[in-house]
């Protein structure tokens, strides 16, 4: 094996066993720091190989490496976490009213409480924010230039580990979402309001 490919190989491992180690997503910061204090400046340059060869390894296993937060880390692989749901601890889910408000949150951040209930048409209890914050999905994320000063409100990498993503751009776009009426519906409207 060349001293080239000895590296290589070295680097694979280390940053297996670092994103490994860490219950967070692993950053490439600190792969590159983690490298770099190892005397592997060379293989830097070569993270995303490196990476893929990490991805590699667990071809076939019931974990696989995923790009979450804007760094990596190992979970469970869908087509077996249904047989550990009854083994591990559920999180908490979150209320329908929670999810709606976070919802608003995900797509018109930053804003404010009063735009989220504008979007809602309902008033925001306290303990919706509060159940919120407490499971780190959203932050102030400063005030707004208006009278009063508002919080503004966003969500924070916490909510991309949660659900999976990468980037608030995995999410779906707005239009993807909204469902248009069906023409039997538009037509049913019709007619209801043509008798009345």
């Amino acid at each position: 094996m060349s001293t080239e490919q000895a590296s290589f190989e070295r680097a694979v491992s280390l940053v297996e066993a670092l994103i490994f180690a860490n219950a967070e997503p692993v950053k490439p910061k600190k792969l590159v720091d983690m490298l770099s204090a190892q005397g592997l400046e060379a293989m830097v340059e070569q993270l995303e190989e490196v990476i893929a060869a990490v991805e590699q390894r667990y071809e076939g296993h019931a974990v696989e490496l995923c790009a979450v937060a804007g760094g990596w880390q190992l979970r469970t692989r869908e087509s077996v976490a249904p047989a550990l749901a009854k083994t591990v601890e559920k999180p908490r889910r979150l209320s329908r009213s929670a999810m709606e408000a976070l919802a608003v949150v995900v797509y018109h951040q930053p804003c404010t409480r009063v735009e989220i209930e504008t979007i809602r048409g309902v008033t925001l209890g306290q303990n919706i924010l509060d159940r919120l914050l407490e499971e780190g999905l959203i932050a102030p994320k400063g005030r707004k230039a208006v009278p009063g000063r508002p919080v503004l409100w966003g969500t924070t990498p916490m909510f991309l580990r949660v659900f999976g993503l990468d980037t608030l751009s995995d999410l779906p776009r707005r239009e993807e979402l909204v469902v248009e009426p069906s023409s039997d519906d538009d037509s049913v409207h019709g007619r209801t309001e043509t008798a009345s």
